[in-house]
């Protein structure tokens, strides 16, 4: 390929949407790994096969994009232009939508969504309650371009930012910009994203060397994937904004730091780089002008404390992914010991944006006056990792300052099977769990972390009320305990004495004296932590002593788990009223602990049973209660 002008991106775009218009409608194949898993390849590899062989090629064409987001509807498919979306789709199901939708004109009932709420069909996205409620902006090319082309993104407009921004703008223009729309990190941090560049150029133009940046594509948290979905869906997106954020400040090269563990983005990524490449969009004299970027790959080795900025850093450099303390910061010192700003993929993904429509158009959305101070309000979106106990799982983007009872109810659908939400946990494995009755919170950074969690990088987890909270924090703080660097005492230390006495209440040897211990020790881990890992790290088992106490009562001094999920504090029997003897649950108990005749009551051995609720599973009838 040639280098290309800012001119040929105009006929780019141009050449696009003439190819678009030739055919009827494209069939928008979700390929995000969610729905790849889930046979999408396939799938897309058959309809293009029925296509062909009914030729119909010319009239209609197949795309496979990124995760469009409703991951647990995949895999799906969008007819674009006009909006009728197909899920859960299965081999079989692709000659029935050809036949009938693409010949005959009858969009397939069958495959359309179902609502949970009145079981109603609904064939357009955009009437789907999870899509309406969200506001694309880092998400904006989600399911609508093909990842792995680079014409695409710019039929969609893409690079016509750093465009504007080298033939227009000088670095100084696009930094007013950025601290103008009051964007903060979007790594967990919420560090302002224009201060910090800022004091990057200013550490930069004392020591006469030319700064670094980073993209940290490191997301460990346990049920967290936006990162990796932005992208496998619109890698471009990600770089262009670390191209306008280099020329801002001065870096001549920068890196995506990626754990190892996602496949498909790495792929996708390294596509886009080299495609960039080849348009002379990274490399030297972007656009003939005198500014020159490229973009190297760091391979993560899945640490999960490698995804804080100094550890990632050291992580880089070949050492062992540990924090350092803060009293010199990355701007100051980070990659080889040189000034490097790092943000997050989300931060990167909107700085294009920022660029085109200014910074006061994004500052207005969101919550809060970020013209006060970069420190209050949060502007822009967000995009959340919706999971767990939840009709509509997948990635969201919402504005900031939405409520959590919005994302949960109307987003996701509420908590399915007729229980009720108990809890939302946000913020990853060290964020907190806030109680059912405080869900009309704004989900912003502020009013999380007054509420005792925090925003994090978008993990959002509901609980029904089947959980035990208790049990939820001793889940946590393992991860975290295993997940510790282990090079500050108060991290390594206080994080095991936490799991030590989660693990004596859940187990029923708790007492009274726990809660004032697990406290204590929180608060010590917090103040006394090196890193922000260490310091957000007993958010779980705080948070759940805040609001959940009477849990915690109940395990220690009444000796019973209230959700019947602890082991050590409940048995399985078997209901006189609910047996009719059906047999079921002897066939399926792993330690032959449950026996009776055919037709006639069964009973449980207490002695053998190993509590794996397997029985009442499978019991169809109600039949076995947990004591």
């Amino acid at each position: 390929m040639t280098k290309i002008t800012i001119t040929d991106l105009k006929q780019i775009s141009e050449r696009n949407k003439s190819t678009s218009e030739k055919f009827k409608a494209s069939l928008l194949v979700c390929a995000g790994t969610g729905c790849v898993a889930n046979k999408a390849f396939i799938i897309r590899d058959a309809l293009e096969k029925e296509l062909k062989e009914k030729n119909l090629e010319s009239d209609y064409r197949v795309i496979a994009t990124g995760c469009n987001g409703f991951c647990a509807q995949g895999p799906l498919m969008l007819v674009s232009p006009e909006g009728t979306l197909y899920l859960n789709l299965k081999l079989d199901d692709v000659s029935t939508i050809v036949d009938e939708h693409l010949i005959n004109g009858k969009p397939v009932q069958d495959l359309m969504y179902i609502s949970p709420v009145d079981e109603t069909r609904t064939p357009k996205m955009k009437d789907i309650q999870f899509f309406k409620q969200q506001q694309l902006i880092i998400l904006r090319n989600r399911g609508a371009i093909d990842p792995e082309q680079i014409d695409d993104y710019i039929g969609r407009g893409g690079y016509q930012a750093l465009a504007h921004a080298l033939s227009e703008m000088k670095p100084n223009e696009i930094l007013n910009e950025v601290k103008t729309s009051g964007i903060r990190g979007r790594g967990g941090g919420g560090f302002p994203t224009g201060i910090k560049w800022e004091s990057c150029i200013s550490s930069a133009k004392k020591t006469d060397v030319a700064p670094y940046l980073v993209c940290n594509a490191d997301e460990g948290d346990p049920g967290a994937f936006m990162d990796r979905s932005i992208i496998e869906a619109d890698p471009h997106s990600v770089i262009e904004g670390m191209a306008i954020g280099a020329y801002a400040i001065g870096a001549k090269e920068g890196f995506v730091y990626i754990r190892k563990e996602y496949p498909l983005a790495l792929e996708r990524l390294r596509k886009a780089i080299q495609q960039a490449r080849d348009y002379g969009l990274l490399g030297q004299k972007i656009f003939d002008t005198d500014f020159s970027f490229d973009i190297n790959i760091h391979q993560g080795a899945g640490a999960f404390v490698s995804g804080e900025s100094s550890a990632l850093m050291t992580a880089m450099e070949g050492k062992v992914g540990e924090p350092h303390s803060k009293y010199i910061h990355t701007v100051e010192s980070g990659y080889k010991g040189l000034p490097t700003v790092l943000n997050n993929v989300e931060t990167w993904a909107n700085i294009p944006v920022i660029i085109e429509k200014g910074g006061k158009w994004f500052s207005k959305i969101g919550s809060g006056d970020v013209s006060e101070s970069p420190w209050k309000g949060s502007s822009g979106t967000k995009v959340f990792s919706l999971v767990g106990d939840i009709a509509n799982t997948g990635l969201v983007e919402v504005p900031m300052g939405i409520t959590l009872e919005e994302i949960v109810n109307k987003i996701g659908g509420g908590v399915p099977e007729g229980r009720q939400c108990k809890a939302v946990q946000t913020g990853g494995p060290s964020g907190g769990c806030i109680p059912a009755d405080l869900l009309n919170l704004p989900v912003d950074f502020d009013t999380l972390t007054q509420a005792g969690s925090m925003m994090g990088s978008g993990g959002l987890i509901v609980m029904d009320d089947s959980r035990c909270m208790v049990d939820v924090a001793k889940y946590f703080i393992d991860f975290l305990v295993e997940e510790s660097c282990g090079k500050c005492t108060p991290c390594r230390e206080g994080l095991v004495i936490i799991k030590t006495i989660l693990a004596r209440v859940t187990n029923g040897l708790g007492e009274p004296s726990d809660l004032e211990m697990l406290s204590d020790i929180s608060e010590t881990i917090k103040n006394a932590s090196l890193c922000d890992l260490g310091g957000s790290a007993p958010n779980p088992a705080l948070s759940t002593l805040k609001y959940f106490k009477d849990e915690y009562k109940a395990h220690i001094i009444d000796k019973k788990c209230p959700a019947g999920v602890c082991k050590a504090l409940i048995q399985y029997t078997i209901s006189k009223e609910n047996c009719n003897g059906c047999g079921v649950c002897p066939k399926h108990c792993p330690e032959d602990a449950i026996s009776g005749e055919k037709k006639e009551l069964h009973t449980i051995d207490q002695s053998k049973c190993v509590k794996c609720g397997i029985c009442r599973e499978v019991c169809k009838f109600d039949a076995v209660e947990v004591e």
